[in-house]
């Protein structure tokens, strides 16, 4: 069973700032922009860092996470920056599933 995570913790703060680091190399490496929505991008940004701590791996928050023979996966197979978000829902949506990434022309 997992165990509740502590969002006051040291732990998690720690890692949530990794996980901004990650998603601002994100942003610049794919040549997007964040969600103009600050809310939607923070709420994000702390989806990933629990997946991180639960499971590991920056699973997109918006997708379930089971185990299947004894390691994590998503819903997809949906970790950040997934590869729709990559291939298809930024292109032709102007923004990834979870929100927080968005084309330039978006922002």
């Amino acid at each position: 069973m997992l165990q509740a995570l502590d969002m006051n913790s040291e732990e998690f703060k720690t890692e949530n700032e990794k996980t901004i680091k990650f998603t601002q190399k994100v942003v610049e490496s794919q040549g997007w922009a964040f969600n103009s929505d600050k809310e939607i991008v923070d709420t994000v940004v702390m989806g990933l860092t629990r997946n991180k701590l639960l499971y590991g791996k920056r699973f997109c928050p918006c997708f379930m996470v089971e185990e299947v023979d004894g390691k994590f996966k998503s819903t997809d197979d949906r970790i950040c920056p997934c590869k729709p978000a990559i291939q298809d829902e930024i292109p032709n949506k102007g923004m990834c599933h979870c929100g927080i990434f968005v084309k330039k022309e978006n922002a």
